[in-house]
């Protein structure tokens, strides 16, 4: 009898292209048949006898056959037998519809406990929550855009900048997710955890959508595909305007473009996408907390803003046979910032204020390629994947001192030296190569393994044009192994023992530095240990999904991570900021889908974190009493780590035309100093939205965002500040509020 192995198994014609033969069809439209045409809570059904006989003879006597994996296209598929973990997950594209969002970066909301906010009005690039860390801009969550690294190392404001801004929603099919550092393709930035956005090749359908509403708010976005030779052609663009409730308006202008053409299918196949990104704002800021008691919505400084860019191009070819699979992916692109912060407003120079400038401008080119086998080993089913990745950025970045957007000198008041407005200027180049072998092995009915082991290189070359005595070169090179154990199915649940190594890149200034550029002594500088070029993190997980509840898909995982440090260079001074020491941080999170009916669904995620240094830090403690500027001794606590987050909706959709949702998110209040002693409030925030279909063609909805118009705050630090040049310097809570109630009302034509 014919050996034929099956290592995966689709559930759509369209990518099981490769198998021509008419019984193949017949007998795999039988097998899936329920799978394919809707929803289900059990796992994938198994390929019937006759439709092994007719793959058996259509592959070859003897063949090692492997068909695409299962495709998921929502958290309402199965992931039994698939995942390799209970966090890795998806959200498709009609889930992300039926969302009410304020900004595009909030589709990273759909992974469970994550919580997306913004410390600045306008284009700035998101501050990211997730598994006890404040990520900042996405220093250890990776996002990645059909394979191109979103993150940016080595940025003028933080250490893996990721500008969700650059996305247009309704090109997104799927946002495929996983946490903690189990995954071999995932390297730089994804200890927390990872967001793959895959977008559309082809549209369900061309469409036109204008939208507006409250404080300024204008939007129009299309998107047409059409069949051009052999293959289809995507394009489509998006334009914004955002004034936002602020006393001194955002003034934000977005413009997005997308253009792709591609062939084939998902066996065997090529793309080419080129994204096209350009955005311009005035910036709110965050405010001292003295003054927006009084002035919630206001500016302290009203220059605050920036400018930013992004072009990129990437190609990626992939094929597929009955024995092994290879996807290669390689990409450019121009990337351009000029960002405008005041944070301490009059606290160093009284007379020309504390604004500065952060510059970066580069050009990136890397390759991500990756070829699996499929075999057997003593009659197991056995994957071994190679994967190699390649990233080189040559970077121009910089911060000086500015008044009104305007570079000048300045007077340190403190001790009378003057801060140049060239504070520190570099051109750099970063480059990264990873190398990994991942080994899956199904060992049993019902145990399987994957094991991986990772090795990265970052090698910084620093020219300094404001200090040669930063300049220089320095490397690190780190293994990452990685382990999988899966149990199951039992009852239709599965469980997971994981335990992994993985890091994040430092900026390649501070690997270089031997004098930071503002100290109490400058010009000379002050001297400074040069940091890592990678910090390592490790974590262990156990995890359970179950579908044992009918119509319910919960998971359960405990985790647990290390990060060797929490030292970073920072680009609002161009020192280094935290704690050399390690942390620890630990937390639970549940996740649930239930498909109440046809057309109604609920989820409900919530997570909670808890993270600790490992001694104890003064770096970022509290005055030792109210208006003191003596601080204390300080804590093991890590500032502004995320603790207990809740994510819930009740999603109807497709009923009789009608859609709606109903959206609930809390943020829990966080330690922002490593004693505790101050800490921010809880944010919650209540959205709702509902369409309905008139027609074929057009379709009206309704975003009702803060429904409740609660005053929360979006954002919350603790630290020094001099609101006006006469008022004494003040260690207080600095926030940056949420938008008050909103509504927008959008119109969609579709043909």
């Amino acid at each position: 009898m014919p050996c034929v192995l099956f290592l995966g198994m689709n559930v759509t014609l369209s990518q099981i292209g490769r198998h021509t033969a008419q019984s193949v069809w017949a007998a795999l439209l039988t097998a899936n048949l329920a799978m394919a045409t809707e929803n289900t809570d059990s796992p994938p059904p198994a390929v019937s006898t006759a439709a092994t006989n007719a793959l058996a003879s259509a592959s070859g006597t003897n063949a090692v056959l492997h068909l695409p994996d299962v495709v998921v296209t929502g958290r309402q598929d199965s992931l039994l037998g698939i995942a390799d973990s209970a966090t890795q997950g998806a959200t498709g594209a009609a889930q992300l519809a039926d969302r009410p969002i304020l900004r595009s970066g909030e589709i990273l909301e759909t992974v469970p406990g994550v919580i997306i906010t913004q410390h600045a009005g306008g284009g700035k690039a998101n501050q990211y929550f997730l598994r006890g860390f404040n990520l900042d801009h996405g220093t250890d969550f990776a996002v990645f855009l059909d394979d191109l690294p979103l993150n940016l190392p080595s940025h003028a404001h933080g250490e893996g900048y990721a500008d969700m801004n650059t996305v247009i929603p309704e090109f997104v099919e799927r946002v495929d997710y996983e946490k903690g550092p189990y995954y071999a393709d995932v390297g730089d930035f994804g200890t927390a955890g990872s967001a793959h956005l895959e977008f559309f090749k082809t549209l369900p359908q061309d469409f036109v959508t204008l939208e507006g509403g409250m404080f300024g708010y204008e939007r129009g976005v299309f998107g047409s595909s059409q069949k051009v030779g052999d293959g289809n052609l995507l394009y489509g663009g998006e334009a914004t305007h955002d004034d936002g409730p602020w006393t001194h308006p955002d003034d934000y202008w977005k413009f997005n473009g997308i253009l792709t053409y591609s062939q084939g299918n998902a066996a065997n196949g090529f793309s080419v996408t080129a994204h096209a990104y350009h955005g311009e704002w005035n910036s709110s800021d965050q405010v001292a907390a003295s003054y927006g008691a009084t002035n919630f919505f206001g500016a302290i400084n009203p220059t605050d803003g920036g400018n930013s860019q992004r072009y990129s191009v990437q190609a990626e070819w992939h094929r597929q046979s009955a024995d092994s699979q290879t996807k290669i992916t390689a990409y450019a692109f121009y990337y351009d910032l000029d960002l405008f912060s005041d944070f301490t407003y009059f606290l160093t120079d009284p007379v020309d204020g504390d604004q500065f400038e952060q510059r970066d401008q580069r050009e990136v080119a890397g390759l991500d390629a990756r070829h699996t086998l499929f075999n057997q080993w003593f009659g197991r089913e056995v994957e071994n994947t190679f994967g190699l990745q390649v990233r080189n950025d040559w970077i121009n970045n910089g911060l000086y001192q500015t008044e009104d957007r305007v570079r000048v000198d300045k007077l340190d008041a403190a001790n009378g030296t003057i801060l140049p407005a060239d504070t520190d200027v570099n051109d750099l180049t970063d480059t990264q190569a990873g190398f990994y072998v991942e080994n899956k092995i199904q060992w049993a009915e019902k145990f399987r393994t994957v094991a991986a082991l990772r090795g990265d290189l970052d090698y910084f070359n620093v020219t300094s044009l404001t200090d040669p005595t930063n300049s220089g070169t320095a490397s690190t090179v780190l293994p990452s192994p990685k382990l999988s154990l899966i149990f199951g199915p039992w009852a239709k649940t599965e469980f997971y023992v994981q335990g992994g190594y993985s890091f994040h890149s430092n900026d390649g200034r501070g690997a270089t530095q031997t004098q930071e550029p503002i100290s109490a002594d400058y010009p000379n500088g002050g001297a400074t240990a040069k940091i890592p070029a990678l910090v390592q993190t490790k974590g262990a997980e156990i995890g359970v999904r179950t579908l044992l509840v009918p119509n319910l898909q919960s998971t359960v995982s405990l985790w647990y991570l290390r990060s060797d440090s929490e030292l970073e260079q920072d680009g609002d001074t161009g020192g280094t900021v935290a704690s050399a020491q390690p942390s620890d941080r630990y937390g639970v999170e549940w996740a649930n889908y239930f498909t109440l009916t046809k057309h109604l669904a609920f989820d409900l995620d919530a997570a909670d974190s808890m993270a600790r240094f490992t001694s104890v830090d003064s770096a970022d403690a509290a005055p030792i009493s109210p208006g003191s500027m003596v601080l204390g001794p300080g804590g093991d606590h890590v500032p502004e780590a995320v603790g207990l987050v809740i994510s819930s909706g009740l999603t109807l959709h497709d009923f009789h035309g009608f859609s709606a949702s109903l959206r609930l998110r809390y943020f829990g209040p966080r330690d922002l100093t490593s004693d505790g002693q101050y800490q921010s409030s809880q944010t919650i925030l209540l959205n709702a939205e509902a369409g309905y279909q008139i027609n074929k063609t057009w379709r009206v909805s309704v975003e009702l965002l803060n429904l409740l118009d609660r005053h929360d705050h979006d954002i919350d630090y603790a630290y020094t500040s001099q609101v006006t040049p006469a008022s004494p310097p003040r260690f207080q809570d600095v926030f940056h509020p949420v938008e008050p109630f909103q509504v927008r009302i959008g119109l969609t034509a579709k043909f």
